[in-house]
């Protein structure tokens, strides 16, 4: 492998984004073959030996970028399958298991999962400050009125007390007494959509997320997998929005 600067290589490996792993070497928490490095300082991790905090960094030699569509029972985890041997979504995918998940989605819900082990990039859709968008199609099951939606445009108190950010909510088209939504969103609270849902008198009987950022489900069928285009992943690095339809 090539040299890289230490903070590129820290943020692959997963410890926080670049500015954060600069923070890191700034501070001395950082070491290449034993010694104290400082910023600007460039390693190759497949010869040298890079310590953070006295921990050896494991190099990642080979990016990917695998897309999911998660089925239903199956958990959005990358650690052991616990007493029940529950079904995971690395599971899904050869190798899966040395791959950090983004989207994580809960048990009953289908849809969308990014899989990397490209640290930098899972930091950059994870973490809050960015906002990137999620979009789902949720069936619920009771047709909403034109208040139900402004509430849930607007932003909706939890039972936790904690209000949700405003939403980008439209039905789709209606179905019986219930109703197709598609909802966008930039956050991501455990169970959000269901207890939004639940809350406004709307329960929810399907949810199936479609877009993460820019990548998009597209035909993929529950349980299919494939890598990522480099255009794809480039589209995600830059931070570019997909337009909704």
């Amino acid at each position: 492998m090539p040299t890289e600067r230490v903070q590129k290589i820290l943020a692959q490996a997963g410890f926080g984004s670049r500015r954060a792993c600069e923070k890191f070497i700034e501070a001395g928490r950082v070491k290449v073959n034993g010694k104290v490095i400082s910023l600007g300082a460039k390693a190759d991790p497949a010869i040298d030996e890079i310590l953070f905090d006295q921990q050896p960094i494991k190099a990642t030699s080979n990016l990917r970028y695998i897309a999911l569509n998660k089925p239903r029972n199956v958990v959005s985890t990358t650690g052991a399958g616990g007493a029940e041997k529950r079904r995971k979504v690395t599971d899904l995918v050869p190798r899966g298991d040395d791959l950090h998940l983004v989207g994580r989605l809960d048990r009953d819900s289908e849809g969308l999962i990014l899989l990397t082990n490209d640290g930098e990039l899972t930091n950059l859709l994870t973490h809050p400050r960015y906002g990137h968008e999620k979009e789902y199609h949720v069936l619920v099951a009771r047709s909403p009125d034109a208040e139900q939606l402004a509430v849930w445009r607007r932003g909706v108190v939890l039972e936790d007390g904690s209000r949700t950010r405003p939403a980008d909510v439209h039905v789709i088209r209606r179905q019986g007494q219930g109703a197709w939504l598609r909802v966008i969103m930039k956050e991501g609270k455990k169970r959000q959509i269901r207890e939004v849902a639940g809350l406004l008198g709307m329960p929810v009987v399907s949810l199936l997320r479609v877009r993460i950022a820019s990548l998009e489900l597209g035909i993929l069928k529950a349980g299919e997998w494939r890598e990522l285009t480099t255009s794809e992943v480039e589209a995600l690095k830059s931070g570019k929005p997909k337009v909704a339809k």
